[in-house]
């Protein structure tokens, strides 16, 4: 997790903003806009501090711009503000749903016939499914043809391979990858089509959820897509993509290739933006073993994706001075910890004057860097357990599964979520071991200061 305080000094939001080479420097007329929970206001809301780190000054104006762009109204120059709050996390869009008749969506699927029939029975939309190599192709374009979707056979390639024959087979001008085991709700796509309307965004996600604790679950909270963020990529099991954005899969990769995908997109100028007010439902496998050998498999992209990204993917991410503050807690050093925390806080202070907001901050990324150190413990599996024997170190390991718990209020008790949650980050961590040793690199095992975001 990035620490706001190494994100600071400041950053101006008077109305400019860095955008790519597709990108308008403005968001869309009549969009209204919801500020994130976590952006502060100081100073009688002339400087913003979103969740990402990002201090925006606004000028005289600005805090009247704010207020018509969460009311969907402004000038241009409200809606190039528009843009920079977009860009810097501090608010979030809320578009209205577009008709989705310029959508084609593809299906790929392997046998599977049941999971493909409840999920073109969800679908009202052109379809197009692809057959990678499924044992009974008649069964699978029997399926296909009774709800009416279109259908291609190819030789078993994998997911990237089938995406990319239907590329090849696209005329409209937006493609909606959905995986066969994944149920969307109706109106779906007219919602999320509604982002593609700003000229912007490449991609956007809906929330894919499934079972007590899918790994595909992304959290309740919407977010612009950026390595180092929040949410750092998004699936393909449910992704829309505008077509001048997007990019043949790499079929290199088994595993991972979504999260490739999505960061050469992002590399490529565009945003992609993750939107969870859409939930699309996606069948989990049904026994404890089948869901932890998922797990692993993910895990073995780990290492791949890191010889493409090598600036991008870090399991652990240490800040300095959040880190010296746990490390000294971990150590029973508390005044030292104290006297750290004291020290950050005057810095940041010095760009923020506002101190209780600044008290704020820097206990956030204490915590995120403890949260954060307890995910990675628990990649360890039993060597992590074992390591976490200490009360502090413990209260470290299960504190991410509980607080998730407690921000996603599943069906399952908090004490089999964090048992699930636990075993399913181990046989991931055994997947990244394996796939570093399959891929003669340690890239992956590495702690960072900070992620390349771009």
């Amino acid at each position: 997790m990035a620490s706001p305080c190494d994100l600071l000094p400041v950053t101006d939001g008077t109305g400019t903003s860095q955008v790519g080479p597709h990108l308008s420097d403005a968001i869309p007329f009549g969009w209204p806009l919801e500020l994130d929970p976590r952006t502060r206001r100081m100073h009688d809301d002339r400087v913003l501090l979103s969740p990402t780190g990002r201090l925006l000054r606004l000028g005289p104006q600005g805090p009247r711009a704010v207020q018509d762009l969460l009311a969907g109204r402004g000038a241009a120059a409200a809606l190039r503000l528009g843009r920079t709050l977009l860009d810097a996390g501090a608010a979030h869009p809320q578009p209205p749903a577009h008709p989705a008749d310029d959508v084609t969506v593809v299906v790929p699927v392997k046998d599977r016939t049941a999971e493909l029939e409840q999920c073109l029975r969800a679908l009202d939309a052109d379809v197009l499914v692809v057959d990678d190599g499924s044992d009974d192709p008649a069964a699978v374009e029997a399926v296909a043809r009774r709800h009416g979707a279109s259908y291609v056979h190819r030789p078993n390639g994998g997911p990237a391979a089938a995406r990319n024959t239907a590329m090849a087979l696209l005329r409209k001008d937006f493609v909606a990858f959905l995986d066969s085991d994944c149920i969307p709700p109706a109106g779906w796509l007219e919602s999320l089509r509604g982002h593609l309307v700003d000229p912007a965004v490449g991609a956007v996600a809906p929330r894919v959820i499934g079972g007590p604790r899918s790994p595909l679950d992304l959290g309740p909270r919407p977010a612009v897509v950026r390595p180092g963020g929040a949410v750092a990529y998004v699936p393909t099991a449910a992704l829309l993509v505008r077509r001048t954005a997007l990019m043949p899969f790499d079929e290199g990769l088994r595993y991972g290739e979504d999260v490739d995908l999505v960061w050469r997109m992002l590399d490529a100028g565009w945003q992609v933006r993750y939107d969870p007010a859409v939930v699309v439902e996606h069948a989990e496998p049904r026994t404890l073993t089948a869901r932890l050998t998922r797990r692993f498999r993910y895990g073995t992209a780990a290492a791949p994706l890191s010889r493409r990204h090598p600036e991008r993917l870090a399991h652990l991410v240490l800040p300095p001075w959040p880190t010296a503050v746990v490390a000294l807690l971990l150590a029973r050093r508390p005044v030292l910890a104290a006297v750290v925390a004291g020290w950050s806080t005057a810095r940041l202070d010095r760009h923020l004057d506002d101190l209780p907001s600044s008290v704020r901050v820097v206990a956030a990324s204490a915590g995120g860097t403890a949260i954060g150190l307890g995910r990675a413990l628990a990649l360890l599996g039993p060597v992590g357990w074992l390591l976490a024997r200490d009360r502090r170190a413990a209260a470290i390991l299960v504190a991410p599964p509980l607080l998730e718990w407690l921000e996603r209020r599943p069906a399952t008790d908090p004490v089999r979520f964090t048992a699930s949650t636990l075993l399913g980050q181990a046989a991931y961590g055994a997947g990244v071991l394996v796939g570093c040793v399959r891929q003669r690199t340690v890239v992956p095992l590495l702690p960072r200061r900070g992620v390349a975001a771009r």
